[in-house]
């Protein structure tokens, strides 16, 4: 196949000050989990994305000096001329596929606390450092910030031996301390590095000046800047002060990196922010330089992306999210494979793993933290190994992708699902309220498998034990999903609640299926996650007064991971829901809640008509103990099927069975770890004469 003409314009080059970008797509600096402590991963990562056609891909956060240190987390570090390696196994491997390797210098201040190197944070005022560690950041002197302007120049020189084509100026997210002195909020000063814009940023000018001077003949500067921090008066705006910034330092950067502030806006969740809603933010800026600029939007439509460049807003197509979800994304547009793309889902479960200090993992692309460590790679797959055929029974996301890929080995597959509609949990979880992109797990993969003549779907086809094994497939993989519970076994309470005759308890599977509560609805949440936060959303929308308990300290607490805690709640106190936090639900009769708090253990009794439990799930798995109990040969459960999880991780488990059946592996752990070489032991100190 061959490039629609409508997308050329993506694939022409792009000058950006002393180098050239092979085309229009740009992965801009994204965490990942992996820098240093899994820079083997990371390496490998960054690589893949340059096969697959993006012609800039960059680094995530690195770190330029200890007094900056972000320990536990797991960035880059370019403290000292022995942290180059790493970063130039990492460009030599971008460079195989022509593309050009960034590096993003950073400098946190006080968004650390330096439990590593245990040296005094600093930034441009007295204040308390961002996180919930008992320290404060101590004002910079002008001599420290002389310190950091050479501290910079050395890492940008590191960079550049590294073999980095673009090095980065960070003054974007309030991640740094050059956005720091820029903040009017967290700017104190009363030297000629505070009070006016012009003050703020002359740290900012200098430390551009100063990269320039050290690497700009062969490098690209870019600058990273949030246009607008979404708090008004308080903060960068993009009729303001931010567009005021952009027009003072219009040409002195290569390369204008832009988008907004903070992190959990900038990577908003699709549940809350559609594609492309930074846009109005970002449009000025090509108005105002005549140096290239790249913007983000999680865009994954090309016929979006030739507006965005036609239209004068960007020249390059900036991409985080997109790039995890299809490493490939590029060479499918330029291949004509625009219906293969697969489209990020905006769900932040990358970020969690970044959160996590853990490799990352994407719901969509299930070889994303595994190109290294397990040698999988997003869009090839070897071949089979066996002539098995495969009966797959469950066609929710672990089914789907175990069939997909089994298909693209070679198998010849047939995916029977009970349902009149495939997608298994998400049939109902895409119709709740911000979910219809999570959508996109099941419309990718039923339109693959619908591609090929070797797999079979069949809906509206239950199995029993005897009819699945009369089929006379060679292996058997139950993908039949799982349930909530109605018991109230969780975390809080393992042994249940008690639930007299007349309570009425309806679980997220109840509601999903369209079954009506009476008010007044008590939704208790054990799970922390999504779930609890969107039955009250939708049963708050539908008109049902809805309480909402859980014996954690905040609503959706494990959503602090995926950026999006801070807006659930906000959003069910604005819908009038309300919130009863630190309190377990021990009993339900009817009409009636018993609660008592978490920690005194005082009881409290609430009306309820209708009690929603978001606890815990079980596997849908009798049809695996018939077939056992029939003593079927090559049965396996998958996906929830086996251990109730998160979607990406039911996509995964699809993935691997269909990714390890026949193939052979002795190791004795099956995948790759990275292994610390331990320093060479010092000299013994010599006794004092």
């Amino acid at each position: 196949m061959t490039r629609d003409p409508r997308y050329d314009i993506l694939f022409e080059p792009v000058k950006i000050g002393p180098v050239t970008a092979r085309n229009r797509f740009y992965q801009v600096p994204h965490c990942n989990g992996m820098g240093r402590t899994f820079p083997s991963s990371m390496t490998e990562m960054r690589r893949v994305k340059a096969e697959g056609g993006w012609a800039v891909v960059c680094t995530e956060e690195v770190e330029i000096h200890p007094s900056a240190d972000h320990t536990p987390w797991a960035g880059g570090r370019l403290w000292e001329d022995r942290d180059i390696p790493l970063f130039a196994r990492m460009c030599e491997g971008i460079h195989e596929f022509g593309s050009l390797a960034g590096i993003e210098l950073n400098h946190a201040g006080v968004m650390t606390a330096n439990r590593y190197s245990r040296m005094a944070p600093m930034g441009p005022s007295h204040h308390p450092v961002a996180l919930a560690d008992p320290v404060q950041a101590r004002a910079m002197d002008l001599s420290d910030i002389r310190e950091l302007r050479r501290w910079h120049r050395d890492a940008a020189l590191r960079a550049r031996t590294a073999g980095a084509d673009i090095v980065y100026v960070y003054a974007g997210h309030q991640l740094s301390t050059i956005s720091h002195f820029l903040s009017p909020y967290r700017n104190r000063r009363s030297d000629q590095y505070g009070g006016s814009l012009e003050n703020r940023a002359r740290l900012l000018r200098e430390i551009l000046a100063d990269t320039k001077d050290a690497v700009g003949d062969t490098c690209a500067v870019a600058l990273r800047f949030a246009v607008d921090e979404l708090m008004g008066e308080e903060g960068m705006t993009c009729d303001g002060e931010g567009r005021d910034l952009v027009e003072m330092l219009a040409e002195e950067p290569d390369l204008w990196d832009v988008n907004i502030s903070g992190w959990e806006h900038d990577s908003a969740p699709s549940r809350f922010k559609q594609q492309g809603f930074q846009d109005d933010y970002v449009a000025f800026v090509k108005g105002v330089t005549s140096k290239p600029v790249v913007g983000v939007g999680r865009y994954t439509s090309p016929d979006a992306m030739v507006s965005l460049v036609k239209g004068g807003k960007l020249d390059f197509i900036g991409a985080a999210r997109p790039s995890i979800a299809d490493p490939f994304l590029p060479k499918k547009i330029e291949e004509g494979r625009i219906e293969d793309i697969r489209e990020c889902i905006g769900c932040n479960i990358c970020i969690s793993g970044d959160m996590g200090f853990a490799p990352m993992r994407c719901t969509q692309n299930p070889t994303m933290g595994e190109e290294w460590r397990k040698g999988w790679h997003p869009d090839r797959i070897p071949p089979k190994r066996t002539e098995d055929s495969i009966l797959i029974i469950g066609a929710g996301p672990a089914g789907l992708e175990a069939a997909r890929a089994l298909g693209q080995r070679g198998h010849e597959v047939t995916l029977a699902d009970a349902r009149s509609e495939a997608g298994g949990r998400l049939v109902g979880e895409r119709r709740l309220p911000g979910l219809s992109e999570w959508g996109r797990v099941v419309d990718y993969r039923t339109y693959q498998i619908s591609q090929m003549a070797n797999v079979h779907l069949y809906l509206e086809s239950e199995l029993t034990a005897e009819t699945a094994t009369e089929f006379g497939a060679d292996r058997i993989v139950l993908a039949t999903g799982s349930r909530w519970t109605a018991e109230g076994i969780g975390r809080t309470n393992p042994r249940g609640i008690a639930i007299d005759e007349g309570a009425t308890v309806l679980t997220p599977n109840d509601i999903m299926d369209g079954t009506e509560p009476t008010g007044p609805v008590v939704i208790f949440d054990d799970d922390n996650f999504y779930m609890g936060g969107l039955m009250a959303e939708k049963l708050r929308a539908d008109g049902h007064e809805v309480t909402f308990v859980t014996a954690a300290p905040e609503v959706a607490g494990w959503s602090h991971n995926t950026l999006e805690q801070h807006v659930v709640q906000k959003r069910l106190l604005e819908m009038g829901v309300d919130l009863i936090l630190t309190h377990n639900l021990t009993a339900l009769r009817k009409g009636e809640a018993d609660l008592a708090c978490t920690y005194t253990g005082t009881p409290r009794t609430i009306p309820c008509g209708t009690a929603v439990l978001v606890t815990m799930r079980l596997p849908v798995d009798t049809l695996y103990h018939d077939l056992t109990a029939q003593k079927a040969p090559n049965v396996t459960r998958i996906g929830d099927a086996f251990a109730p999880g998160i979607i990406a991780a039911a996509v995964y488990a699809g993935h691997q069975y269909a990714r390890e059946l026949g193939e052979q592996d002795n190791r004795a752990i099956s995948f790759r770890r990275e292994l610390t070489e331990l320093s060479p032991a010092p000299e013994p100190r010599k006794a004092a004469e």
